[in-house]
């Protein structure tokens, strides 16, 4: 049955993407002599926007398998580790200086911000884990991550408090996540980073097998442990960082994704990771195309119904367990 679970992955995949930019408050019918209006209403807002969001979702799918096996506990991942609210805080702060640079035509300066909020967050969980006598063990890395998460949220908050109404307003709005695409500028920009951590784990996923079984395991089959842990996290910096410059901090999709598609495609790293790739995109398609229809002609940001999602599904979890 696990081998038929890609194939179908796939297609329920590309299925979503295929009907989700035909639902929305306006009809569309594109056959048949279609208004241009329909067709510029589907070419520049509703197809962009859903292949953003399930490259975002993907790639927040992918990063949480990173964290799941580093941490060897299906409960990490980036938005619970402090990542996503790092980025989230770069991107905050720069938004409140109300500054406007980019470099080279190619980063702007909120993406490089949310980067170095996000790279801020994992040197602070490597800075506390080093600290404790011994080494840093994936129990104490996912403590710290967990309290950084906190410190982010809190400074996060301490800037909006400090803006102005519109300010304050417009940060409120990003932190809460939500999936806005006007032209395929914001998709070719979050390919790249999807790309790159999809082939690093495909690449990776043999050590990665190892290091769930435990660090001493992997280190006596020849794993360098900290350097791949080191390597793996400024990967999924990086990632997350982009991420949460264009979309906001999306929570919860890199918790879900892993654990439910371990539980249809199995253990394999490298089996999974394709799986969490077409399982994690889909799934934030269909979150955001909820959050743009149920309320319309109102619309929530899609981070709130993954949110709503998570948290019954993070209670699950432990009353599972």
């Amino acid at each position: 049955m696990r081998r038929l679970t890609i194939p179908l992955l796939l297609l329920f995949s590309a299925v979503v993407i295929t009907v989700a930019p035909f639902v929305g408050a306006t009809d569309l019918s594109l056959l048949g002599g279609a208004d241009r209006a329909a067709v510029r209403i589907f070419t520049e807002l509703r197809l962009p926007r859903v292949l953003l969001a399930w490259i975002t979702g993907a790639t927040l799918a992918v990063c949480g398998l990173i964290f799941q096996a580093l941490f060897r506990n299906s409960l990490a991942s980036p938005d619970m580790l402090g990542v996503s609210t790092g980025a989230a805080f770069g991107a905050t702060l720069y938004i409140r200086l109300g500054t406007a640079v980019s470099f080279f035509g190619l980063f702007s300066g909120l993406s490089l911000a949310a980067f170095i909020g996000a790279l801020a967050a994992t040197a602070a969980i490597y800075a506390a884990g080093s600290a404790k006598r011994g080494g840093m063990t994936a129990a104490t890395q996912l403590l710290a991550g967990i309290a950084i998460s906190f410190l982010f949220s809190s400074l996060n908050m301490i800037i909006q408090y400090s803006g102005g109404y519109t300010d304050t307003f417009r940060m409120m709005r990003w932190t809460m996540g939500g999936v806005q695409a006007v032209g395929y500028s914001t998709v070719t920009a979050t390919l790249p980073p999807l790309a790159v951590i999809l082939l690093i784990v495909l690449v990776r996923a043999p050590e990665l097998d190892l290091l769930v079984t435990g660090e001493d395991v992997a280190s006596s089959r020849g794993v360098e442990v900290v350097k791949l842990r080191r390597r793996l996290f400024l990967a999924v910096s990086l990632a997350i960082g982009l991420n949460v410059a264009v979309c906001g901090p999306i929570g919860f999709v890199g918790l879900m994704a892993p654990h439910i598609c371990r539980k249809l495609a199995g253990t394999a790293h490298r089996r999974l990771a394709v799986a969490c790739t077409l399982f994690g995109g889909a799934f934030l398609v269909l979150c955001d195309t909820a959050a743009r229809t149920l309320w319309s002609p109102a619309e929530v940001p899609a981070g709130v119904v993954t949110s709503c999602l998570g948290s019954l599904f993070f209670l699950w979890l432990l009353v599972r367990r």
